[in-house]
């Protein structure tokens, strides 16, 4: 080999380096439940590597969570829901940097009355304080088949999507005194006893017939910017070397945003700001996230 073709030799290697090196860095990892997940309690079976099942009995409900923490991320997950008289039985879907100054979005599947449509409750906490419900009911029967279920959090807002369609929208507004997700949170899943509160509020108690109660997840990708120490790399997690953090995700597009406002028109149950017994002034972030 001469001294040319060895000098284009190296340079080929090096540029293959920074090509594995780009994509490790903008394209979050695949893998099976068992690379990205863990057990934190109760019973959950592992059908395979792509599918887990989530129990509750009498004796105690079940959950998993992420191995890392994240600063930024799109996180999706695949869930059917337990079928028929589930009232009491809470299956969650959600991010939380735990304690008691957690930040915490979340996703909560209110079970119901068999025939009774199942509601979602969404809501988003920062430095502990929440208070900020969205109810919904579904288009669709949730118990029926897997769904794909989604939050977006990234430096310029916080969407929750059901199906690709975006549900709820909460905008970063920081520079006008309103809280913001800032911690570093985990992606926890979990299947619990809400009997005191989640159907017709806490009046409609668990059958426990129907135990052991069920719920099944899917796709376990890592899908965000690791952050597993005390505090979130800003400028790393807000790069747009990561998808979810480009101008594309800053703002919905002209079809979400249509799709967005169909939700809001006929699926919504309760929304805090509307709520004048408990806040007869809006909070400030209703009227910013219009």
């Amino acid at each position: 080999m001469n001294t040319r073709e060895y000098m284009f030799s190296i340079l080929d290697f090096v540029l293959v380096l920074f090509v594995i090196a780009t994509v490790d860095a903008s394209v979050p990892g695949g893998g099976g439940f068992d690379e990205n997940y863990v057990v934190t309690w109760g019973n959950v079976l592992k059908l395979n590597q792509g599918e887990v099942q989530l129990s509750m009995d009498k004796s105690a409900g079940s959950a998993f969570e992420s191995k890392h923490k994240f600063g930024s991320g799109f996180f999706q997950m695949r869930i059917k829901l337990p079928p028929k008289d589930t009232a009491g039985v809470v299956t969650a879907f959600y991010l939380t940097s735990k304690g008691d100054t957690h930040d915490e979005v979340d996703f909560e599947f209110l079970g119901n009355r068999e025939g009774k449509p199942i509601q979602i409750q969404t809501n988003v906490f920062n430095n502990g304080q929440g208070n900020r419900e969205q109810k919904f009911v579904l288009w669709f029967d949730p118990s029926t088949d897997f769904h794909t279920y989604g939050i977006l959090w990234n430096p310029y807002q916080i969407v929750f999507y059901v199906d690709k369609i975006p549900i709820r929208i909460f905008k970063n507004n920081k520079k006008y005194g309103v809280g913001y997700p800032s911690k570093p949170m985990t992606v926890i899943a979990s299947l619990w006893n809400g009997e005191g509160w989640a159907t017709d509020g806490g009046k409609a108690k668990i059958n426990w017939s129907y135990a052991p109660f069920k719920a099944n997840f899917q796709s376990f990708s890592d899908s965000g910017c690791h952050a597993d120490g005390g505090n979130i790399n800003a400028e790393a997690c807000g790069s747009t070397t990561y998808y979810w953090n480009t101008i594309q995700y800053s703002r919905l597009s002209a079809n979400e945003t249509t799709a967005f406002k169909n939700v809001r028109a006929k699926y919504v149950t309760y929304d805090y700001c509307s709520d004048k017994r408990r806040f007869p002034v809006p909070p400030t972030e209703c009227r910013l996230n219009q």
